[in-house]
């Protein structure tokens, strides 16, 4: 496939030398492709489907009255912005793998000597021409201020991680690699972007000594009313001689995150989504909850643990400020210290412990 083989300097893409077992990858046609061209979550991981309905009416009678919501930001919850971009550039002239959280998914990571952009939720709103639900704080640093992006890394296609406004906005477009889950490249492909890397679960792309693998998550996509699960979704492994990094994009809980730790931990860090979880019964094959992050934590075989996809945007029902709150309780209680458990600010930015050559 074009996409998958697409290449782009010291860069190559391949299937993992890990074989996944079975029930990660099923044979023939993988579990996860649908005879329609659709995709489906791993096996033995929750269905969209299940339980939705008799919730959906409730929900989204609540979700109408958001718009108008004001949310009361805690003291300290974002870092002024000329506060984080010189923090930020003060990092980019080091030589250290860093980590910076712009709000929701969408981090800035230094690895292995590559500058990385995650989920791009950039800019105010979370679906089309400025309709959906709207920030309530702003991007931790603005698209303005952000550094050469080398790779960009997109989950999947939902407008809270993938944000055409900024996107139109990155520089250095015909320079940067993206990597995406299969069918989603023609979207960047469209929107100028010419180094597109299209990738199925337990594939990997390399560049520049930095490996991306996709893996498989609890989620779906859809990006209007008429492409549901026409994309595929994925988690991704960053991994380089100094971290290994675990993106979840966004995902329930599930037993697919054991066998990837099986098969692929341990990681040094996992970014791993703490909110929008409920109604249970709605959120339950599309988020996790705090505590079920902590879990996919130590499944995963994870070092340390970072909550994201919070504290930025009002999606689901539960107060916006409990997530932190109880990811802190269910990491102490599963043995993560507070060192090892990182409840970030937005816009701050947190060394990831690892240094990268000095002649990469």
């Amino acid at each position: 496939m074009t996409d998958r083989s697409a290449s782009s300097k010291g860069s190559s893409a391949e299937a993992d030398e890990t074989p996944p077992d079975e029930e990660l990858r099923g044979g023939g046609r993988p579990w996860h492709h649908m005879p329609d061209g659709t995709f489906r979550n791993p096996k033995g991981c929750a269905s969209r489907g299940q339980g939705r309905m008799k919730h959906a009416g409730p929900f989204f009678l609540e979700m109408l009255k958001m718009g108008a919501r004001k949310v009361d930001v805690p003291e300290g919850h974002v870092v002024p912005r000329a506060e984080a971009v010189r923090d930020l550039v003060a990092h980019e002239k080091g030589k250290d793998d860093f980590l910076t959280w712009l709000g929701h998914a969408s981090f800035l990571i230094r690895i292995g000597g590559l500058t990385v952009l995650t989920d791009p939720y950039l800019t105010t709103f979370a679906g089309p021409a400025g309709l959906g639900p709207r920030r309530y704080v702003k991007s931790g640093v603005p698209i303005s201020a952000l550094p050469k992006i080398d790779l960009l890394v997109v989950s999947h296609n939902h407008y809270d991680h993938l944000d055409e406004r900024a996107l139109a906005r990155l520089p250095g477009k015909d320079r940067m690699t993206v990597v995406v889950p299969l069918k989603l490249g023609r979207f960047f492909r469209e929107r100028g972007f010419p180094n597109v890397i299209e990738l199925d679960w337990h594939e990997r792309h390399e560049i520049r000594g930095v490996s991306v693998t996709a893996l498989p998550v609890v989620h779906w996509s859809r990006r209007s009313g008429f492409d549901t699960n026409r994309t595929l979704w994925a988690g991704f492994a960053l991994k380089s001689d100094t971290h290994h990094l675990f993106f979840g994009g966004d995902s329930g809980y599930g037993p697919i995150f054991s066998e990837i730790g099986e098969a692929y931990g341990p990681f040094d860090t996992a970014l791993l989504g703490i909110g929008a979880y409920e109604p249970r019964a709605m959120m339950k094959a599309s988020h996790a909850t705090p505590e079920e992050a902590v879990q996919m934590g130590r499944d995963l075989k994870a070092k340390r643990i970072v909550g994201m996809h919070w504290g930025t945007v009002l999606l689901t029902v539960e107060p916006p400020f409990e997530p932190p709150e109880r990811f802190r309780k269910a990491a102490d209680a599963q043995g993560y210290g507070p060192e090892d458990s990182w409840i970030m600010r937005i816009g701050e930015t947190r060394l990831l412990g690892g240094a990268w050559p000095s002649n990469a």
